[in-house]
């Protein structure tokens, strides 16, 4: 779910903004530099829930297979 905020900024700032990310993709430029600081995320935790999705598993297990299938033989 998303909020809508009201923030101001210096002038200068605002245009720098808009030069450097564009004006549709300032909430999104600003929202990247302040999540790490202000939301916990439980790597971990987000590991051992992609670990228990099988469908997942099972599909990584077959890409990496066929990746390994796909390197050229060194020794011969």
């Amino acid at each position: 779910m998303q909020k809508k905020l009201t923030i101001t900024l210096d002038e200068r700032v605002y245009e720098g903004l808009y030069r450097k990310v564009g004006r549709r993709r300032i909430s999104r430029f600003l929202e990247k530099l302040a999540r790490p600081h202000v939301v916990d995320e439980d790597v971990a935790e987000a590991y051992r829930a992609m670990a228990a999705d099988e469908q997942r598993e099972a599909d990584a297990r077959e890409w990496v297979e066929n990746l390994a299938a796909d390197v050229p033989d060194e020794a011969g």
